[in-house]
């Protein structure tokens, strides 16, 4: 081997051990492989950021922009609702949302097609009385299964595609993926109707199980102030540090009105009700100190009815800015306004002081605010509502988006446009239409793995420039002398299928990509069944919480423990394993 590939070699072993050691993002892991690529020469300098101009970034860029304008204009919302009001009986009602998830997932971004249903799956498991962990497993693994139908369905088709107009000059098509993504997702949610909904095991209740994630009178007390207590005259900020463990005032009733905002320098006043947070020591102490008095909390789901306030529950998504905070560090009471009142995870509350909580992906998060912000709030964050947003439809706000969509898939399904053109293009009618709105746009954009693909592009490429690729395939060929091309495509996807439970599905596919090519052009057939493969078993993460940031968002609600995704999973690997092997030579000969 040559100097270069020995350093390809060391970039990309490097790369995946810190993937899987998780503690850097994996953006921020891509950047450096790039940066070590090009100090090691293995990339040029002058070509180390055009990955960031590749048709795979602006297409996957385009994607999740007019994912987001579907969502905004409630045609998904109101899909969901017409079928959860059909589908009466609860199995329908479960299979109905699994296979509109899949269905969706195939033309927009998978993790919004998520967001979208999981607060319809969550009201359907209340409705019925069904444990929310027998629902939304099998919604996050049909949300990923039907990213496999399409060229747009998912970022590992949207490269593969890519790697094979680089390789022979033509990409593959929108649809070309379709005959082997629809056997494998039909296959894949017909075990989830049938089989995997069953193997989670009856004891994982997830918070999503009650009639909200948390039962609110056990995360705040009502303290009435008497006409002798000490605390009258005194403002909320000092009445709040008489204690030495924290207690937070996050709202008073008086005199019938309710008052939210701005309390910290409010003077108390005698017959004030105080809603508070914090610990029974801490409410202990207040009463002995101040001379307020505990109340019962039989009114207290009411008072928290009020107009001007709202309590919501929210599950801290993956790339949320607010990973890795702490509450004290993000301010959210003189910043945001907003109050935490508890923290759950892996579906248990977590009992530690709620200020110094590090927040992790799949946390469930109650929080209290203004009612006409705090929907706001939460999206800024980061995170993600469990509840429906109950939005009015409007025929004209959804027909515009649906269509500039649609005609964006035609044109490339008929060859007229490459994707990014077209889907670009469709971006672009929308922005001047006035119907998505240029900070939705920008919002909507998943830019850690823009970054992602941006940065690994240039090295994927760098395997074959350098010859590294052609050195594994020459590997895994001798390894595989006297198997046939069917054997080592096999032995391909289970590979790819293994690194994508590890790393994210778009840097698998970037990675793997290239040795698929090689491989091929070793044996000397055509490389379409091996790109097949790689694109199949990069989208199929389904053995751990961390391979797709679907199956994180579903731990928390829930309930979920790391064991309970390998156990619904393993067998729906085996499945699709199966099902693709002998079905892709016969679409993709040899």
């Amino acid at each position: 081997m040559t100097a270069e590939q020995i350093a390809v070699f060391i970039i990309l072993v490097g790369a995946l051990v810190l993937f899987v050691w998780g503690r850097w993002r994996y953006d921020v892991v891509a950047l450096t492989a790039l940066m070590a690529g090009v100090l090691t020469g293995v990339v040029p300098a002058s070509e180390a950021f055009l990955g960031f101009g590749h048709p795979a970034v602006i297409t996957v860029a385009a994607v999740l922009a007019l994912s987001k304008a579907l969502t905004r204009s409630g045609l998904v919302d109101l899909i969901a609702d017409r079928l959860f009001r059909v589908a009466g009986h609860p199995r329908g009602a479960q299979m109905s949302l699994w296979g509109t998830g899949a269905a969706l997932s195939a033309f927009m971004n998978n993790v919004g097609a998520l967001t979208l249903l999981m607060p319809v799956a969550l009201t359907a498991a209340r409705k019925h009385g069904t444990l929310a962990s027998r629902v939304l497993m099998p919604l996050s693994f049909a949300t990923i299964l039907g990213g496999l139908v399409t060229l747009i369905g998912t970022p590992p088709n949207v490269v593969v595609a890519n790697f094979r107009r680089d390789a022979s000059g033509a990409a593959f098509g929108m649809f070309d993926f379709a005959p082997v993504g629809i056997a494998v997702a039909g296959a894949g949610l017909l075990y989830l109707m049938l089989v995997g909904w069953r193997l989670i095991p009856q004891h994982r209740k997830g918070k999503a199980d009650t009639d909200g994630l948390f039962e609110v009178a056990n995360y705040i007390s009502e303290l009435k102030v008497p006409e002798e207590a000490g605390a009258v005259g005194r403002p909320v900020g000092e009445f709040e540090k008489a204690t030495e463990e924290p207690l937070a005032v996050i709202g008073i009733i008086r005199g019938g009105r309710r008052m939210v905002q701005r309390l910290r320098a409010e003077a108390l006043r005698a017959g004030d009700v105080l809603l508070v947070q914090g610990s029974p020591t801490a409410l202990k102490e207040a009463t002995a100190k101040t001379g307020v008095d505990l109340m019962g909390s039989e009114k207290l789901a009411e008072d928290l009815k009020e107009v001007d306030t709202a309590v919501i529950e929210a599950v801290v998504a993956p790339q949320g800015r607010i990973v890795g905070a702490t509450p004290i560090s993000l301010k959210l009471r003189t910043q945001y306004g907003v109050n935490l009142l508890a923290v759950a995870r892996e579906g248990r509350p977590f009992m530690a002081r709620l200020g110094n909580v590090r927040l992790r992906p799949g946390d469930v998060l109650l929080l209290e605010g203004d009612a006409d912000t705090v929907h706001a709030v939460v999206a800024s964050l980061g995170c993600l509502p469990l509840a429906s947003r109950g939005l009015s439809f409007q025929p004209r706000r959804m027909v515009i988006p649906a269509g500039a969509f649609a005609a964006a898939v035609a044109a490339t399904a008929a060859g007229l446009l490459p994707p990014a053109m077209s889907l670009g293009l469709a971006v672009l009618f929308l922005v001047l239409a006035e119907i998505l709105p240029l900070r939705e746009l920008y919002e909507s954009i998943d830019w850690p793995i823009v970054v992602l693909l941006g940065a690994l592009i240039p090295v994927g490429m760098a395997l074959q420039t350098t010859g590294a690729a052609a050195v594994i395939a020459e590997w895994v060929v001798t390894a595989a002398q006297g198997l046939g091309p069917m054997w080592i495509m096999g032995a391909l996807l289970l590979v790819t299928m293994g690194l994508t439970d590890l790393m994210n599905n778009a840097a698998t596919a970037v990675v793997m990509s290239p040795i698929a090519i090689d491989i091929a052009a070793r044996l000397g057939t055509s490389a379409d069944p091996f790109l097949m493969a790689v694109a199949v078993g990069a989208s199929c993460a389904f053995l751990t919480p961390i391979g797709h940031q679907n199956n994180t968002l579903v731990m928390g609600p829930g309930g979920y423990r790391f064991s309970d995704y390998w156990r619904v999973g393993l067998p729906l690997d085996v499945i699709i394993v199966l099902v693709a092997v002998p079905l892709i030579p016969v679409i993709w000969p040899f």
